[in-house]
């Protein structure tokens, strides 16, 4: 937005040297006026390139989702997106920059479960999730499977049960940063089962799957677009998914819950938002856009190939998400004792 300096009070050493008539104080709004950008709304927005933030590193499902949405939005819309990749704290670096930014929708984030785990666990966050973000749609969800180094003796979740009661903080595993969903699968793993296993924070996915792979950690409740393909060829050992039901692309592997934690689920989802304030109808127009790119062959099949489902929907049917995801994170977050401490 544009800001009109106002001319009522311009003083030298004291003295206002100039006062501008109403005539002339309105022509010179006028014109400010008209230079301008107008309001967004649905019938020009956008006239220009698109930014969505991910607070995750390049190559991570987050940011294979906004690339391959973005590319299929630009058909729709007309105009660039792009993605710019702010590391740091989980994405709560990309969130609260995005939250204090231009209220216009084209600077868009990356939001995800992540960011509701922050908010549950942090009281020192320089934004608030839930009043300074508007949801756009829910775009994808991919499976957590949770793997194991070659090295590590356990071919079950059973395995890895016994392995971390007999030697207690002993297994590492490690997680794509403090408070990232990768990082809570973990302790909720812990929580529920009782055990203790010693967690170990990177930034973001690679980091952890190059140690794995080097048999530095143990394991890895990973993003599976992150570890598929070394499991398919014997580097990595998976022993289950976190979703409530078993994958379309693992159907053979089973559900934690079923494999000795009963209960245990942990989604990993990935949604398009804007700052709050941002115009409805620029709000309604991402939507749809979002929503139809989800929806053509050529963008399912991009995701297919990543082990990435599509969902799409309204606003509020991301809202209504959100709401049962915060609920069901802050519990875990609570139960496992996690809330900082300031």
């Amino acid at each position: 937005m544009l800001k009109v300096a106002w001319p009522f009070g311009i003083h030298t050493g004291g003295k206002a040297v100039t006062i501008l008539s109403r005539a002339a104080l309105a022509i010179s709004l006028a014109a400010a006026a008209a230079s301008a950008p107008a309001p967004a709304r649905a019938q020009d927005y956008p006239k220009s390139t698109v930014t969505i933030v991910s607070g995750f590193a390049p190559g991570s499902t987050a940011d294979v989702t906004a690339r391959i949405v973005g590319k299929a939005m630009e058909a729709k819309l007309g105009q660039s997106f792009i993605v710019e990749n702010r590391l740091g704290a989980a994405s709560s670096v990309a969130a609260a920059g995005v939250a204090r930014g231009a209220k216009d929708g084209y600077t868009l984030f990356m939001g995800s479960v992540a960011n509701i785990v922050n908010a549950a666990m942090r009281s020192d966050l320089t934004f608030d999730f839930a009043k300074d973000f508007v949801p756009i749609t829910l775009l994808t969800s991919t499976p957590v499977v949770l793997v194991v180094g070659t090295e590590a003796p356990a071919k079950t979740v059973k395995d890895l049960l016994q392995l971390a009661k007999d030697k207690p903080d002993a297994l590492l595993f490690g997680s794509s940063g403090v408070g990232s969903s990768t990082h809570l699968a973990l302790e909720q793993f812990k929580y529920t089962s009782k055990v203790k296993i010693t967690h170990v924070p990177y930034t973001g996915s690679p980091g952890v799957v190059t140690d794995l792979l080097a048999n530095r950690i143990h394991g890895y409740f990973a993003p599976a677009n992150s570890v598929w393909e070394h499991v398919k060829v014997g580097k990595l050992v998976a022993l289950g998914v976190t979703d409530a039901r078993r994958s379309e692309f693992f159907p053979q592997l089973p559900t934690i819950a079923e494999a000795g934690i009963p209960g245990f689920e942990a989604a990993l989802w990935f949604g398009l938002m804007a700052p709050a304030g941002t115009p409805q109808a620029v709000i309604d127009t991402l939507s749809r856009a979002a929503t139809e790119a989800l929806a053509s062959e050529n963008v399912r099949q991009a995701f297919k190939a990543q082990y990435i489902s599509p969902i799409g929907g309204s606003p509020e049917d991301f809202r209504r998400t959100i709401a049962a995801e915060t609920e069901r994170w802050t519990a875990v977050v609570d139960a496992a004792g996690l809330k900082k401490k300031q």
